[in-house]
């Protein structure tokens, strides 16, 4: 099983790219963790949010792999526990399909992605900055594939 993370935004900070890509890296390779920048919709002075929204979703849902479960990140999803979250990988892994983690802009997902959704998790109740998103749901997954497969880094 592959993990896709397709993510609206481009450039990150120096920060963000090598946390992420620590945690990443910790993954084995049968959870390989792969991440799929999309350009963000046209924003700025008179900017048609909703038009850049619809830009943002059709370019995440053509992104998507096919047969893939998908996985919307959205503050209205359920909230996991790491215990939930390694359940769910588990799960992912033993389905034989490949899972695809969709992050959306600054305005949050198009209405077509949260319909294509298998499901949507929503890493909390707080508002987090999506740079800040990968490096938690990296260091997450990792976290949860530690608790599964009974490694020292999960201390619970």
């Amino acid at each position: 099983m592959r993990i896709h993370l397709i993510a609206v935004g481009q450039r990150m900070p120096g920060w963000v790219t090598t946390a992420y890509q620590d945690f990443a890296k910790r993954l084995p390779s049968e959870y390989r963790l792969n991440l799929v920048e999309l350009a963000a919709g046209k924003r700025g002075k008179n900017a048609d949010i909703t038009r850049a929204i619809a830009d943002e979703g059709k370019r995440m849902l053509d992104a998507l792999p096919r047969d893939c479960r998908v996985i919307a990140l959205d503050e209205q999803g359920h909230a996991w526990g790491t215990q939930d979250l390694a359940a769910q990988l588990s799960d992912w892994s033993q389905g034989g399909r490949d899972v695809a983690l969709l992050i959306g802009g600054a305005d949050g997902l198009a209405p077509e992605v949260k319909q294509r959704a298998d499901m949507s998790w929503s890493l909390s109740n707080l508002t987090l900055p999506h740079a800040l998103v990968r490096v938690v749901l990296a260091e997450q997954l990792y976290r949860a594939w530690s608790l599964l497969n009974n490694h020292p880094y999960h201390r619970a």
